[in-house]
């Protein structure tokens, strides 16, 4: 089979993983465009209309999601699903998934992409039938492995974000509580200062403290969401400085002055890491390009040298 021919299958299967996922929850603004949309006629709208008027996600995808999630919660044991459950609090819960959709729409990539082999292999390739199985099999199982690795690669870029913008947003801290402000209203003016994962994750420890949970809890449950060493370290800290009476402004300074060292750290290391790096393109790409630039034309001359004398 052409590489391009599974490149847009591969692609076609992505687009059909990010309209599920985005047809997965309904937003509010089409609701109440819908509703204003329908008080205002003067004979009430058909089941028909009223089918046909919801988006194509809605009316077929989302329905076929939540079939093959129920599906799926039948043969998956409970201790991955928490694990699953786990993994979409690392990536930030794109979409809103619950584990068992995220599990359906594994099931339905799979599905589609060893459909579209098969096809491809019987209608257009015309391969035998063992090499049919093998291909629909491995295929089947790659899109079953896609979403997986779709949901890593979330959870590594997450995990990168939160860890660049963590030492501004410590400084921001403990400039505010220096100022006069408690540690709570710090927390909001780094969610309302910035639009990042962390600057979320400190506005949803706001809301989940006016919904009743004690402050250390809430940043507890924020830390192992993002399972991150440098964010763990600082919420032991907050909460121990709680705890003992300690004076929160000291606690954040010297938080945010090893946080700087850190990421200056970080920074070293992947300098030191960049020549590493750079050796294998410069190995197979660049200096190929410089030997036929630089040798191409002593080598041509030789050939035509060789060929007179001949």
């Amino acid at each position: 089979m052409s590489p391009v021919v599974i490149i847009l299958i591969v692609v076609a299967v992505l687009v059909l993983i990010l309209v599920v996922g985005r047809g997965s929850r309904k937003s509010s603004d089409s609701l109440q465009a819908r509703l204003a949309e329908y008080s205002m006629r003067e004979q009430p709208a058909s089941l028909e209309e009223i089918e046909m008027s919801m988006p194509f996600s809605e009316r077929v995808l989302l329905p076929l999601v939540q079939r093959s999630s129920e599906f799926m919660v039948r043969f998956t044991p409970a201790r991955t699903l928490e694990s699953t459950r786990h993994k979409l609090d690392l990536a930030g819960n794109p979409n809103n998934w619950s584990p068992s959709e995220f599990f359906g729409i594994r099931l339905i990539a799979a599905i589609v992409l060893g459909l579209l082999i098969f096809l491809l292999l019987t209608f257009v390739a015309k391969a035998e039938p063992a090499a049919q199985f093998g291909m629909t099999a491995l295929f089947t199982v790659l899109g079953f492995m896609l979403p997986a690795l779709w949901l890593g690669s979330k959870i590594r870029n997450r995990k990168g974000s939160i860890i660049k913008s963590l030492p501004d947003a410590l400084d921001l801290l403990t400039i505010c509580v220096e100022a006069g402000l408690g540690f709570d209203q710090a927390m909001q003016k780094v969610a309302e200062k910035w639009e990042d994962e962390l600057s979320r994750a400190f506005a949803r420890v706001l809301h989940e403290i006016r919904l009743g949970k004690i402050r250390r809890e809430a940043l507890r449950d924020m830390a192992e969401r993002m399972d991150i060493s440098d964010v763990t370290s600082f919420i032991a800290a907050i909460i121990q400085s709680e705890q003992l009476g300690v004076s929160m402004a000291k606690v954040l300074r010297i938080q945010s002055d090893q946080m700087r060292v850190r990421r200056r750290q970080r920074a070293e290391e992947k300098a030191h890491q960049a020549p590493v790096k750079m050796l294998f393109p410069m190995v197979f790409l660049i200096f190929p390009s410089i030997w036929v630039v630089l040798l191409g034309p002593a080598v041509l001359q030789v050939m035509a040298t060789n060929l007179s004398g001949l």
